[in-house]
């Protein structure tokens, strides 16, 4: 069975969020984040991140246009404003980026990364791995202290 590891940067250093990737044996983190920028940990904003991963060979992939939680399109939104994310889930970009991640995961192991700490506050495990888990694929959430908890249940 395939499996996607998740985790959110919350406030780690850098040195110990790559310690939690070398540790886990990560070789892409794909990053989820809709605005993949952050004021409160600038050691996350992409380019500083992509620039810290370099020597470590990992792999970095944006990905948070596809599979953010915050969508840019206004057709995936409510008429409130919010993200619908049950358009989010079933659009094609939403679905053929997540099916190209499935794909890498299956030759290389494969972190999701967002912000958010706890998965279950994320959309992360909201959208991203209740997807992923309705197409067999085994979503493992990393938690602050880099260890390692299943998601939600298997959808038969």
């Amino acid at each position: 069975m395939t499996e996607i590891l998740t985790i959110g940067h919350s406030n780690h250093s850098i040195d110990e969020f790559l310690r939690i990737l070398k540790k886990q044996a990560v070789h892409l983190l794909v990053d989820v984040r809709s605005d993949p920028h952050s004021r409160y940990a600038p050691q996350f904003n992409r380019r500083n991140l992509e620039r810290s991963l370099e020597p470590t060979g990992i792999e970095y992939r944006y990905a948070g246009a596809s599979l953010g939680g915050r969508p840019k399109d206004p057709a995936l939104l409510t008429c409130e404003g919010k993200p619908d994310y049950d358009k989010l889930a079933s659009s094609e970009q939403f679905q053929t980026e997540l099916r190209a991640i499935v794909d890498l995961a299956a030759r290389g192991r494969v972190c999701l990364m967002c912000s958010e700490a706890d998965p279950m506050c994320c959309h992360r495990e909201s959208v991203v791995g209740r997807i992923l888990r309705s197409w067999k694929v085994k979503v493992t959430h990393l938690s602050p202290d880099g260890m390692s908890h299943g998601g939600g249940e298997s959808t038969p």
